[in-house]
Formats: C-alpha cells, structure tokens, sequence
C-alpha cells in the first residue's frame, strides 16, 4: 500500500484512480435488497478470525463500503489476549514511522503513543489492540484501515447477515461449532463465506476428505447454498497493496453470483464457479507440495534447474491425485496450476519449507508460527497421505501390474509425509527423492492419470 492515503476508504486510490461512488452504493443496494433488508436495519457483516487474508478480507469491504454506516456494518473477530513481543512491538513502531499517513493517522486517533511506550518495553500490546488501528500481527509489514474488533464471539455473530470464516481449517470445527449455540433462535438463515484452505481425513465409514464448508455444514446445520467458498491465487498484503488478483466464489448459483458483483473491485476481480468442494481441496492441496519447494529452495541456493525439476515432480502429482477427486479433473488445472505458482513464489508454506531446511525453525515449534500464522500445508500432509494410503483406494500398477495405494504413486508426497509427520527423515530427503534413479519421469504419471479411470467420488464423500 506505498503511497496510499487515509481517503482510501472513500473514493480516492493510492494509484490515483477514482472509484464511483454511486456505482459502489448501488452495489450495496442490490444486494440488501437480495437480502431483505430494511431502511435502518444495516448489513452486518462479520469476519471470524485475524490471519492475514481474513483481515485483509475485512479490511477491503471496509475500504470500499465502510463510508454507507447506515446500510453496512463491517466487523472482525479475534480473539483477545494475544501478547505482543517486543520484537515485534519494535518492528511495527518502525513501519509506524516509515509511512507518513499511517503515522499522522495515529496521532490524530491519540493511539500513537501506546506503540511509542511499547517499543521501550514500557507497555504490552496485543493483537486485538493493534488490529483496530489496522495492523494483523501475521502481517505487520502491511497496514491496513482502522476495523471495528470485536472479541466476544456471540457479540460478533448472533445477528450477521454475512460470516467470513478467516479461521485456519484446524480450527473451523470448534469455533462454528460455539457459533452454532448462539444461532439456535435465530429465524434468517445467514450466508458463510470460508476463506480456509485445508482439510482433514476421514477413515469409516469409507476413507473421505473434510472441507471447512463441511465442518461448517455439521457444525451449524444451515443449507449448503448458503455456504460458499473463496480462494483463488493470491497473497494478502499484495492485494490490498492493490495488485491486480483475481479469485473464484464457489457454492450454489442463489449466492455465489450476487456475491461475485458485490465483492468485485477494480483490482480484484471475483469469478463464480459451482463446483464449490473440489476447488477447495485443490486450495488445500497446493500447500503440501509448496513446503517441499521452500524445502528445495533453501537445500540448492535457490537453484532455478533443482526448483523447476521439483515443480514437475508435485505438479504431476497434483494432476494425478485431482484424477481421484473429480470427473473432469481438466478443469481444475489452470485454477491449481496458478495458486500453486504462487504459493510456491511468496506463501508462507513455501517459506516454512525454507526455514526448516536452514534449520532456522525445527518441527518441535509446531505449525502455528509467531508472525506467520497456521502452516495449513503440515495437516493438510497427513490428511492427504492418510487418505491415500487406504487400501480401498488401491489403483493398477502401470508397470507392476498390481494393486496398489494411490499414495505408492506419489513420491513426493510420501517424503514430505516422512520428513513433517513421522520425523523419521531430514529435510535433505526431499532432494534425495527427486534425484532417486526409479523415479519416474512426469510425464508418465500424467499419462497413467489419462489413461486409467482413477475417478473416486467417494473420497469427496460423493455418490
């Protein structure tokens, strides 16, 4: 966001370009009208949940339709009592001063001198705190606009029109799951936007992927047209940093559509797609296989031949394993090819995958990391693997021409399983894998996907 100015949130952007306000108004409009809503009863929209893409979710509406107070009413929850250390607490005071506009901001709002005290060790900041003043401590680097933090969860949802799940996959259950408690007298059906990407594995009664849609599903009991999904090939700070990026809302034509218009902006355009729990296990998938790219990054000096032999490695397996999943498994390349490219370029799995390979973090820190937030790539490893090792999902050989686990058929999958899960190898077993003499070449993993019929619907609990 260099170069922006505290009017974002009206009509001016940092790029000099004038947003039409009436155009913006009549968006919000149509879809109260969508909604039901009544002159002076406001849309309320709700994030839950403060990593880096939900805040900065919350933060482009905010930018774009904050201004209509009385018909739209933009909230974020967090959790409370999240410390923040004092290296960070240095760190933001220097952004703090790096950008006059943010600067000036905090000391018309009197909240300037709070991050001055912290910085000398005098006070304790915490991540509710900061992000009113529009800083997420997984991006701090990035400041956003000042956002309504509300850290009561049945404060926050009991009468939203609209939830944005922003919550890691590991934790979409047991939230939704409190949600639905303070939903039971509700009469509107409200509408579920996840942003989540991960999954986990189910085993009985036939082994089956878990979306965060379906945990929402479960966990709340609503219809599944009001669910939707969006993901799509994008960093958070680059997005509101005003990159173009474009994403897709998945789910059911009632919703998806309208909410395609209503999130769509000049530099992010909003795509709709049905096919809503497929595009979110391939949202998940791209992860396993971007932590193994940090991990080959990091191992060969960030080799441009060693990075790109791995990349036709998991990308042939990406395709063969999308083989299993969907019936047309043709149309998901481009949508998976590309938010892979990226992940693999800037997303915090990939950088995870360097900082183990360095050696500057160790498994025993766990997957949730101080300024980065959830590695989603690490569960969503065992989940995969765990699904693809079952048995009842046993292919042809090709060359054996023998039964086997789908999971025989991916090497790499299976090293990154050994290296994150069962700690039985070291990070330097990813190179190893790729430089071993029976692995096959690519493009016969491609064929034999092509080839054989691999479709299980049952794995995404279809019939």
């Amino acid at each position: 966001m260099v170069g922006s100015i505290e009017t974002r949130g009206g009509n001016l952007y940092s790029n000099g370009s004038i947003h039409n306000v009436n155009v913006l108004e009549e968006k919000l409009d149509e879809f109260r009208r969508l909604l039901g809503k009544a002159d002076g009863d406001p849309l309320r929209i709700v994030g839950v949940g403060a990593g880096a893409w939900g805040s900065v979710f919350a933060a482009l509406l905010q930018d774009n339709y904050g201004q209509y107070r009385e018909k739209v009413q933009i909230r974020i929850w967090r959790r409370p009592g999240r410390a923040v250390d004092r290296a960070t607490a240095e760190h933001l005071f220097e952004v703090i001063n790096s950008r006059e506009d943010v600067l000036r901001r905090l000391i018309r709002r009197c909240a300037y001198l709070k991050y001055v005290e912290a910085r000398l060790g005098d006070r304790t900041l915490y991540a509710d705190e900061i992000l009113k003043d529009g800083f997420c401590l997984n991006m701090i680097d990035t400041p956003l606009c000042p956002l309504k933090v509300v850290t009561n969860l049945q404060e926050a949802v009991w009468d939203a029109d609209i939830v944005v799940n922003g919550l890691p996959s590991t934790e979409t259950r047991e939230v939704f799951e409190e949600i639905s408690n303070y939903w039971k007298e509700r009469i509107t059906v409200p509408i579920i936007i996840s942003l989540a990407k991960g999954i986990e594995a189910a085993l009985d009664p036939v082994p089956h992927i878990i979306t965060p849609t379906q945990m929402i599903k479960r966990a709340i009991g609503i219809p599944m047209e009001n669910i939707l999904y969006l993901g799509g090939p994008n960093i958070a700070s680059e997005i509101y940093n005003m990159e173009y990026a474009n994403a897709r809302i998945c789910g059911a034509e009632k919703w998806r559509k309208p909410l395609a218009k209503f999130l769509r902006q000049p530099h992010f355009t909003v795509w709709d797609n049905s096919d809503l729990v497929t595009h979110e296990v391939m949202g998940g998938l791209k992860n396993v296989y971007a932590i193994g790219a940090g991990m080959v990054a990091a191992l060969t000096n960030e080799s441009a031949t060693s990075k790109s032999v791995y990349f036709a490695h998991c990308t042939s397996e990406m395709i063969f394993i999308t083989h299993l999943l969907a019936e047309e498994p043709e149309k998901l390349a481009g949508p998976l090819l590309a938010d892979t490219y990226v992940t693999l370029l800037k997303g915090r799995n990939a950088w995870y995958g360097q900082m183990l390979a360095k050696g500057e973090l160790n498994l025993d820190m766990g997957d949730s990391i101080s300024g980065k937030g959830m590695i989603q790539g690490v569960s969503a490893v065992e989940a995969f693997y765990e699904l693809l090792s079952q048995s009842s999902l046993n292919v042809l050989h090709p060359e054996e021409k023998k039964p086997v686990a789908p999971v025989e058929l991916c090497p790499i999958l299976k090293t990154l399983y050994k290296i994150l899960i069962a700690r039985e190898q070291s990070s330097q077993a990813i190179l190893q894998a790729l430089r071993d003499e029976n692995l096959n070449d690519p493009r016969e993993r491609i064929e034999i996907a092509q080839t054989h019929a691999f479709y299980k619907p049952l794995l995404l609990g279809q019939h």
